[in-house]
């Protein structure tokens, strides 16, 4: 099982897309911009006509032993990383700083968070939902703590363009990087930043509103 993560071990995932130099390039901190862009390599289909990467269908399972797929967030823009729940090195920063998204947005139900394990076999469901209840979040229809099998977990990792895989010179046999990537409602990656970086984090917090201003507006309630 895994219960340390070595952060030297991450320079050897260069086999993996690194989103966040990618990011850095492509997405601009200025909150006068009007929309984020869209990373991956784009198919072009015919001049003017150019499909984006989406993320791929995934079945997932979270802490309260639900269900999680791409229709969970059906509306909704969320925030995915990756993380485990012995890890004693990034993973608490990782968590300090998307608690203070968190909470900028708790009870908003545009935004939603996944965190997924690449620890398994240790954090069982019981496991993610203590993880949960230490951090606060009670309200696991916002942020879901989420398991599946470990390759199902690389692989989707790789989907996310974040650096997550075996190692079998990291004690543990597995490394990650400290990623947060956000998604649209149509399974678009819009922007992707280094979760143990304040700065980075608050570039996150600048361009979340960029594209929460993408989705419908909320039907108006009838006067009574």
């Amino acid at each position: 099982m895994i219960r340390t993560l070595v952060s030297h071990s991450l320079p050897l995932l260069t086999g993996l897309a690194l989103a966040l130099s990618f990011s850095a390039c492509q997405s601009s901190p200025d909150t006068a911009q009007q929309r984020l862009p869209f990373l991956g390599d784009p198919d072009v289909i015919a001049p003017g006509d150019t499909v984006y990467p989406k993320l791929p269908t995934f079945t997932l399972t979270n802490q309260d032993s639900q269900p999680v797929t791409p229709a969970t967030f059906q509306g909704k823009v969320y925030i995915a990383d990756f993380f485990f729940a012995t890890c004693p090195s990034i993973c608490p920063k990782m968590q300090s700083e998307m608690l203070r998204v968190y909470e900028k947005y708790k009870g908003d139900q545009r935004v939603a968070f996944l965190s997924h394990t690449i620890d398994p076999e240790h954090d069982s469901i019981p496991v993610l939902r203590e993880y949960a209840e230490r951090l606060g979040i009670m309200d696991a229809k916002q942020w879901h703590f989420a398991t599946a099998p470990r390759d199902t977990i690389f692989r989707l990792a790789g989907k996310y363009m974040v650096a997550a895989q075996r190692d079998s010179a990291a004690p543990g046999g597995a490394v990650h990087s400290g990623a947060f990537v956000l998604v649209d409602p149509q399974g678009h990656i819009r922007g992707s930043y280094d979760g143990t970086n304040v700065e980075e984090v608050d570039r996150l917090l600048r361009e979340l509103p960029v594209l929460l201003k993408e989705l419908p507006a909320a039907p108006a309630t009838a006067a009574k």
